[in-house]
């Protein structure tokens, strides 16, 4: 019995380990498109976007953690606005 219940811990043990893993590698992909009706382009909204929003909020003394898309409009225009005047290459637009 001690053996099995040994073997049943170690599986239980795997099995928590993996799905820790297999979690840890989802939590980098929560990327989406944004459209930005005021210039009529998408934006991925990836790390890079979110180094430019938190740049921008504390600039403008916004909370840089509060998720953009519950931003009034004028707040997400003002933010695409100041956006577009700070780097706005050909690949980051898609």
């Amino acid at each position: 019995m001690k053996q099995g219940s040994r073997f049943l811990s170690s599986w239980i043990l795997a099995a928590v380990v993996a799905f820790s893993v297999i979690g840890m590698g989802c939590a980098h992909h929560h990327y989406y498109r944004v459209y930005d009706p005021y210039y009529n382009d998408y934006h991925v909204w990836n790390d890079q976007e979110v180094g430019y929003y938190h740049q921008w909020a504390v600039e403008h003394n916004r909370e840089p953690d509060r998720d953009f898309r519950k931003l009034r409009p004028e707040e997400q225009k003002e933010y695409w606005s100041w956006r577009h005047s700070h780097g706005n290459g050909p690949d980051e637009h898609h």
